[in-house]
């Protein structure tokens, strides 16, 4: 019976009798019928039940069953922390809640992208996206773990940050307490290819931080952060409408009828939660050697190991942004740099064209940094200053909003296949079929919608003073209304003859 669970675990959930019979078929392939005794239906019944106990063989979630059988055999180590920052966790999570994108209004799932201190168990950067997480969202989660957030935003802070604290000064010249930051040391990541991508490594590596993997398919190796999304799901996620279950046969009746919540909503919601309630509850896991029975919450157990080895690391930026996007090596022509296929240039590299790269390991190319939620912009160093400077897209000024590097990717294989040429009629009947079908015809073209209509970049990145120019649009300004009551002025307006070209300024711009 056990070798024939063992078999079972990587299957669907059987009934006891499916197992039973099983194993009464091994038992008479492997020693003839009838050479082994087979216990009465009660007794088979009853040790089944004792062998199965904890393992989900014939109860529970194929799911669990599969983490169960793969748990190490013997004492379980654990990863310790001994100070904020050491070790500190990333991991992407299902949200149970159905939100709306804003522009077509569809039902879309989330995913939460969190990144949590292993010593005090605040969570201190995360990030809701529509669909799927990628590479520059976990950089952004990153970022927020590391940099402060600027006094002039609107969002306020998780979790006081590591290696800072109101009470410690610091004597460096210069700093101010409270903009300063502390990076993490080492993060735990698991085998995502957003977390796994080059762009994440290649910020850690410019940032100097280790990268260490758990184990696959092992949830065990990062069980904080995944009791973490538990609590949330229990403590926040159920209360609130669209609230969909952790799987289908939790779901209810006509969840999207009910009330429900955009996408920029849901996180800032979570983000509310965890700052006045998760950050400031006792937490069982969270215990100081010398005082085993006290109760701790997140912040407090954050003070303690700051009194202990909270120290500042580097000097806050607005610029540090720019580090953690994507790097991709190019040389710099003199018409520029060419990045997937488009030019970019700019006044910035007027010293360095057809020039040899001082970095090393690059052979003659430069680091041009990309952010993959904009392609108007590439941004260059200068390595005389360092100071930063935004490359313009040739075509840039013929758009006025912000257009991804997918969609840009999508629409160029889009317009290079063949038959793109044709008849009339025919694409008009298409084009109608389209619209009462919903607009989008497949899952790239609806995920591309979904993500563009959240209308957030992953980044806020500074406004650099090069990107005030043409791209800016302009201010609206309004037209003063007509005085209320009688007045020779209306008069004049409502009696005016009507001729042909009466409305000719109907649809004038207002500058």
């Amino acid at each position: 019976m056990r070798r024939v669970m063992a078999e079972s675990v990587t299957g669907s959930t059987p009934a006891r009798s499916a197992l039973l019979r099983r194993a009464e078929e091994r038992l008479n392939c492997d020693y003839g019928k009838g050479t082994v005794p087979v216990p009465s239906r009660s007794t088979a019944y009853t040790r089944l039940a004792w062998l199965a106990k904890g393992t989900n063989a014939v109860s529970g979630s194929a799911k669990a069953r599969r983490s169960i059988a793969e748990r190490p055999q013997g004492t379980y180590g654990r990863l310790r922390a001994t100070r904020p920052g050491e070790y500190v966790v990333l991991d992407t999570q299902d949200l149970d809640i159905y939100a709306m994108e804003p522009v077509t209004c569809r039902w879309v799932p989330l995913q939460l992208t969190v990144a949590q201190d292993l010593f005090s168990r605040c969570i201190v950067g995360l990030r809701v996206t529509a669909c799927s997480t990628k590479a520059v969202d976990v950089a952004a989660v990153l970022f927020e773990a590391i940099c402060p957030p600027l006094e002039d935003t609107a969002r306020p802070p998780l979790a006081p940050y590591h290696g800072l604290w109101d009470e410690v000064v610091f004597a460096e010249d210069g700093l101010v307490p409270g903009g300063g930051l502390c990076p993490p040391e080492t993060l735990v990541i698991d085998h995502g290819r957003a977390f796994t991508s080059a762009h994440v490594i290649g910020v850690c590596t410019r940032l100097g931080m280790s990268i260490q993997s758990a184990q696959s398919k092992k949830p065990t190796d990062k069980p904080t952060v995944e009791r973490f999304f538990r609590t949330l799901r229990e403590g926040l996620i159920q209360h609130l409408p669209a609230y969909k279950g952790p799987d289908v046969h939790s779901r209810g009746q006509a969840v999207e009828d009910a009330a429900f919540f955009f996408i920029h909503e849901v996180e800032e919601i979570v983000r509310e939660w965890i700052t006045e309630v998760y950050h400031r509850r006792e937490h069982d896991g969270l215990v100081v050697p010398q005082w085993p029975k006290l109760s701790l919450s997140p912040l407090e157990m954050l003070r303690i190991g700051l009194a202990r080895a909270g120290r500042l690391r580097m000097p806050a930026s607005p610029d540090l942004a720019f580090q953690f996007l994507a790097v991709k090596p190019r040389l710099i022509q003199h018409y520029g740099v060419e990045v997937d296929g488009l030019r970019y240039n700019g006044p910035v590299l007027d010293g360095y064209r057809n020039a040899p790269s001082p970095y090393t390991g690059l052979g003659r190319q430069w680091p041009i940094h990309v952010n993959p939620d904009d392609v108007r912009f590439v941004y260059f160093q200068d390595p005389a200053d360092d100071s930063w400077h935004p490359l313009l897209w040739e075509h840039a000024p013929a758009l006025t909003m912000a257009f991804s590097g997918e969609a840009a990717g999508y629409t160029r294989r889009l317009a290079a296949r063949e038959g793109r040429h044709i008849d009339a009629s025919q694409a008009l009947a298409d084009l109608l079929t389209r619209w009462d079908q919903g607009m989008v015809t497949d899952r790239r073209e609806r995920r591309m919608a979904v993500r563009l209509s959240a209308e957030r970049d992953a980044l806020s990145l500074p406004m650099l003073p090069e990107q005030s120019g043409p791209l800016t649009p302009p201010e609206l300004t309004l037209v003063p209304e007509l005085p209320t009551g009688d007045s020779d002025e209306e008069d004049e307006l409502f009696d005016a003859p009507v001729g042909d070209d009466f409305h000719a300024d109907a649809f004038e711009v207002i500058e």
